[in-house]
């Protein structure tokens, strides 16, 4: 069988950047090599890419550059630009973008993918850009008829309400966040006033585009549930998390910092049943294709709402979204590969 020629894109131009790098590095690590010619593509801070040669360890612990030459994207491939030999260009059926936060998850790689004809693994420019904009998210979501927290949007070009005035509109206590981040970068729990003007603030300086949202902070504990397919979905197990803070922070979802996840979650069986069902409604509300991972809570009353759609979700062998799979009945290598498949599924060079 004819190996598929696949690029895999790790880190990028975002606060994310550490949190790609052991992704791909995992991914790497499980790949089944022998269905693959394998690409490794660097993506530095400031957006430069490269054609990476070097060890799993090594890109795992950000001493990758050493062992890569700049590159330049062309048509169907990618050009080391190597000055010390004729460089040939490198060939790619498709792409795995294992990239977070900006230019990874907002559409922008997805958008250059798409016109140099490659195909890509997950959701296309339009889903991508929707579900990182937590306010575009929350407009679809809410057109849809798709329960989610009751919300504010603060932007900084826009005169901005008193804590008075959005108390009267949001039930304290809320949770403040940036509407197109990740990791939980920026992200507060908030119950009074003196509280607010400082998560705002930080709240705004991990938005590039200069908007945050308040939502009501509301009373459960977080779910989540792996979906991946284009037209039939396939709904993975529905994962728990426990957890002593507010929200689940950075140091709580990487560092496991007084948090637990449970997969599968203990709620009841229908419970379980009724998550996986809004999942994959949010999902196709979103228009998303390939793979997300849908965030949600379960309600002290027992409903649940969405909270977030993630387009590129953590993709170590212990993240949540293979580890819903896994639970599902496809290992991490066979996830891989049916993802890879996917994408190849889709039309290439049309949105």
């Amino acid at each position: 069988m004819k190996k598929t020629d696949l690029g895999v894109v790790f880190g990028g131009q975002s606060s994310e950047y550490s949190v790609s790098l052991h992704s791909a590095a995992s991914f790497l690590r499980d790949l089944n090599k022998d269905r693959y010619n394998l690409t490794l593509i660097g993506i530095d801070k400031q957006g430069q890419p490269w054609v990476y040669y070097g060890s799993i360890d090594d890109l795992e612990h950000d001493h990758w550059k050493k062992d890569a030459v700049k590159a330049a994207w062309v048509h169907q491939g990618i050009l080391p630009l190597d000055p010390s030999k004729d460089s040939e260009e490198i060939h790619l059926d498709v792409v795995f973008p294992v990239v977070h936060g900006k230019n990874g998850e907002d559409g922008a790689i997805q958008g250059l993918l798409q016109m140099l004809n490659i195909h890509y693994v997950g959701c296309d420019v339009l889903s991508s850009a929707l579900c990182m904009d937590k306010e575009l998210m929350h407009i679809v979501l809410d057109e849809s008829k798709i329960p989610c927290a009751p919300y504010l949007c603060l932007k900084k070009d826009q005169p901005e309400p008193s804590f008075e005035e959005i108390a009267d509109l949001i039930e304290l206590p809320w949770v403040i966040k940036p509407c197109n981040a990740g990791s939980s970068y920026g992200v507060h729990f908030v119950d009074n006033e003196l509280q607010f003007s400082k998560a705002v603030e930080d709240a705004f300086k991990y938005d590039g585009r200069g908007k945050i949202l308040v939502e009501k902070a509301v009373d459960g504990f977080e779910i989540g549930c792996a979906v991946m397919g284009n037209e039939h979905l396939f709904a993975g197990s529905v994962d728990e998390i426990e957890t002593s803070h507010p929200v689940f922070d950075f140091e709580g979802k990487y560092d496991m910092v007084d948090s637990h996840i449970y997969c599968p979650a203990r709620i009841s069986k229908e419970e379980f049943e009724k998550a996986r069902g809004l999942a994959k409604a949010a999902y196709q509300a979103m228009g998303c294709q390939g793979m997300a991972r849908v965030d949600m809570f379960r309600l002290k009353d027992g409903s649940i709402i969405i909270n977030e759609i993630n387009t590129i979700p953590g993709m170590t062998a212990t993240s949540r979204y293979p580890s819903m799979m896994k639970e599902a009945g496809k290992p991490f290598n066979k996830l891989i590969d049916e993802l890879i498949d996917l994408a190849m599924e889709k039309p290439v060079g049309v949105c």
